[in-house]
């Protein structure tokens, strides 16, 4: 069971609920996939490794890798390299569909590096940022902060295979949470958002104001609590499980790594291929 959630004592402050982004949302998209990531125990095995997270992982660690490397050292072919030095086969059908993919990847990241100030140094590179509410203690992990002028920039790279909707800087609770971590965290303001799609090259971008940070913040909070109180329940009837963390069924349970173990998917588990563009 979760220590997450401890019990009250007289003249003690209520105990903050430790959330991210990916706790949040995996509570938001299915209670009973929450209870089966972070509560069972023992842990309930995982689905097979999937080729499109193996992809985003890639390019991920050789983004921040290059951002490690002598100014004069950071060219495209050197991210090239180091998306080649982060490759790994989990996933793909077969060693051709896993060199194409890793063709693509290296393709995303040189075009993308190719556009990039090399002289540039970000003010934080996989930063964790944390901050409280008054319930929650939220951390997240950026991919990138930018400093520029007298104001902080979130940075978070997205590898999927679709084009960014217009409002989906906007949209992320992610994202919101990361400017207000990085603004408590760093000291300095944080208004900014962007989403840079490697596939496309598109960036997207969204400024935020006190009141549209403020609404996700409320959001985040209110989430928050209705996983806390979910787990609260448990420690009192452990039993009614279903009740307390109900499956939500959709589109999507084929990629969820509990499909397996899940009677309220009644489907076919997506191949671990499945997700990629196959005819690129």
């Amino acid at each position: 069971m979760s220590e997450n959630v401890q019990p009250e004592l007289d003249g003690m402050p209520n105990r903050l609920f430790s959330a991210t982004p990916t706790r949040l949302d995996t509570w938001l998209s299915c209670p009973r996939k929450y209870r089966m990531n972070y509560l069972d125990s023992p842990k309930l095995p995982k689905g097979p490794p999937r080729a499109a997270t193996t992809m985003g992982i890639a390019v991920h660690n050789a983004l921040k890798d290059w951002w490690k490397l002598e100014a004069a050292a950071r060219t495209p072919d050197s991210g090239g390299a180091l998306v080649r030095a982060n490759w790994r086969d989990d996933g793909f059908r077969d060693d051709e569909q896993s060199q194409g993919a890793l063709a693509r990847a290296v393709a995303w990241v040189q075009g993308y590096l190719s556009r990039i100030n090399p002289e540039f140094e970000p003010r934080g590179v996989e930063r964790t940022v944390s901050f409280t509410t008054d319930h929650l203690s939220l951390q997240g992990r950026v991919d990138r902060i930018d400093e520029r002028g007298d104001e902080l920039v979130i940075v978070d790279y997205k590898t999927g295979r679709h084009p960014l909707g217009e409002a989906e800087s906007a949209s992320s609770l992610a994202l919101a949470i990361y400017a207000s971590g990085a603004e408590r965290t760093l000291r300095k303001t944080c208004v900014q958002v962007e989403l840079h799609h490697l596939p496309t090259g598109e960036v997207q971008v969204h400024r935020h104001t006190p009141e549209s940070r403020a609404r996700h913040i409320a959001r985040a909070d209110q989430i928050g609590m209705e996983a806390a109180a979910a787990e609260a329940a448990l420690k009192v009837r452990p039993t009614e499980l279903d009740v307390i963390f109900p499956p939500t069924p959709s589109s999507l349970c084929g990629y969820c790594d509990f499909a397996q173990h899940c009677d309220a998917f009644t489907g076919t588990p997506a191949l671990p291929w499945a997700g990629i563009d196959l005819t690129e």
